[in-house]
């Protein structure tokens, strides 16, 4: 077997079982990883230097392939109810399967850490097929020192082959996708898909299982902080703006996509961003687009032109998931430690394809926990097949794909720290006014970034506010530089019956889907829900 790069002497692939090889290239570097890619053919070069790929039939994660090992560590600590179960025997067979077929082929392994915090890090060692997704991880988690890989021993192995394809019969899978999680050994096995985004959420996985017990919130969210040390957490699913209102140039982004809440402050899981690029303008994104002009950049699916080699974001040919990947020192404002203090302020955002909630809201500690357990936001007519009106998507934690544990650990965890630390609490909605998808327009980005300046700095406490009849939070009547009209999303609509026809009908849909916590929540929570009766007096 070959063996290229550096790593530590008494950590080889052996450890984990890989034999037979016919090469292995440890912690290659950018353009080496590029020179391996364009050999390889796995990818071309666009214009301004980033790395195109395409990740074929599979262009998102594949959640309904993810298993979790159930045994004796998991049994009763594994939410199961959102977990798919693997035996331990089906895992040793898939996991003896998986290392044969690696025999005879080149790999290449990177040595990288999840976590900025020291105390509460985990330290990876991701073995890939490809060399693009070599680079990909490189870029997505938090790369040591040179210096540090001659003594680097990893906690956690993630081995990803795409060529490989399971067998559900043997390997107790739902298809030739695969993506089983050992916690007991702390080994992640991914077979049968090109998507990078995997391996980046499988450590997010893992240490959603293993940072609550230690008292660390982990959070899918982004965090920015300014210049008095003022922190922000923004919560929400795809879509809803999470990394486009974290990228502040007025602010330092610690992250955009995961981070840990310690004692010491909050932290960023990640070393980079993987950012949507579809329809990405030079103008609204300025900085995000700017790293699709960069050296080492990974474009996902993105279409670009055979001759010029410049893409075109607003094709969505391939799908509406293209993406970017790049370091985050790519952002010019971006923190050098991925860290900061207590956060003062957290933001739920959600975008509301039905047109009744108002473009920002502020929560008690109840409501903050209600709507994290939610977490709501909505899909939009045709967005996926079979989607002809907006529909009401609940994603408990803004992130059940990734939530190993039950949701009401990471809720009551959120809600000590929001009570300890005097957190302020605001819904932003980032949907739609004026009417629901195909009908009203979409929240002027101007109005959500003046209203989140307000709340940020504190001067939207001081405004007078009213109670939302339908939701029961507190909503601004007038905010200084914002249309007063869209605060008030009931007189945006021409038909006022039909608004509350519409906000009726989502009360509904909170409430039937907070049904599976009821019994995990104390009453002030439950007593946070929106309620029908409330509107109609």
């Amino acid at each position: 077997m070959k063996e290229y790069g550096v790593r530590n002497p008494s950590a080889g692939v052996e450890s984990v079982g890989l034999t037979g090889l016919a090469a292995i290239n440890f912690n290659l570097s950018e353009p080496e990883l590029y020179e391996h890619a364009i050999k390889r053919n796995e990818g071309t070069i666009a214009a301004g230097g980033a790395l195109v790929v395409d990740t074929g039939v599979h262009t998102g994660r594949s959640p309904k392939d993810k298993f979790v090992v159930r045994d004796s560590l998991t049994e009763d600590a594994v939410w199961w109810d959102n977990n798919a179960e693997m035996s331990l025997e089906a895992f040793e067979l898939l996991r003896a399967d998986m290392l044969a077929h690696a025999r005879g082929r080149e790999l290449y392994a990177q040595d990288l850490h999840g976590g900025a915090d020291p105390a509460a890090r985990i330290a990876v060692r991701v073995f890939t097929e490809f060399a693009w997704h070599s680079l990909f991880i490189r870029n997505l988690l938090i790369r040591p020192e040179a210096g540090e890989l001659a003594s680097f021993v990893p906690e956690m192995t993630i081995i990803d082959l795409p060529s490989f394809k399971a067998d559900p019969a043997r390997h107790g899978c739902r298809s030739e996708t695969v993506i089983a999680c050992d916690f007991s050994r702390k080994i992640v096995l991914i077979g049968g898909t090109s998507y990078a985004g995997e391996m980046k959420k499988s450590v997010f996985t893992f240490l959603n299982f293993l940072l609550p017990q230690a008292g660390v919130m982990p959070m899918h969210c982004s965090a920015n902080v300014n210049d008095a040390g003022e922190t922000a957490i923004f919560f929400g699913l795809s879509g809803t703006g999470k990394t486009t209102l974290s990228a502040d140039p007025t602010r330092t982004l610690i992250g955009d996509d995961e981070h840990g809440w310690s004692p010491d402050g909050v932290f960023n899981f990640e070393g980079g961003c993987y950012a949507k690029t579809i329809r990405l303008s030079r103008e609204a994104e300025p900085e995000i687009y700017a790293t699709t002009e960069r050296f080492g950049t990974v474009l996902e699916n993105v279409v670009i032109d055979p001759r010029t080699r410049l893409p075109d974001f607003d094709d969505g040919s391939k799908t509406e998931n293209t993406r970017c990947a790049y370091p985050i020192h790519f952002i010019s404002n971006a923190s050098a430690t991925g860290r900061a203090p207590q956060p003062k302020n957290i933001i739920m955002l959600t975008a509301d394809a039905f047109g009744v909630m108002p473009p920002i809201a502020r929560l008690t500690p109840a409501q903050a926990m209600y709507h994290f357990l939610s977490g709501y936001t909505a899909k939009v007519a045709g967005t996926e097949k079979g989607v002809t009106e907006p529909q009401a998507t609940f994603s408990t934690c803004f992130g059940a794909p990734f939530m190993p544990r039950h949701p009401s650990e990471y809720g009551n965890l959120l809600r000590d720290l929001i009570a300890e630390h005097g957190v302020d609490c605001w819904l932003v909605n980032t949907g739609w006014t004026g009417g629901a998808f195909g009908t009203g327009h979409r929240m002027p980005i101007k109005a959500t970034r003046a209203l989140l300046s307000a709340a940020l700095d504190g001067s939207l406490k001081d405004a007078e506010f009213r109670t939302d009849p339908y939701f029961g939070f507190a909503v601004p009547v007038a905010v200084p530089g914002v249309d007063g009209s869209i605060l008030d999303p009931r007189s945006t609509w021409a038909d006022k019956a039909a608004y509350d026809r519409q906000a009726a009908r989502l009360v509904e849909m909170f409430v039937g889907n907070f049904e599976k916590f009821e019994t995990h929540v104390d009453g002030t929570v439950l007593q946070a829900a929106p309620a029908l009766k409330a509107a109609a007096e």
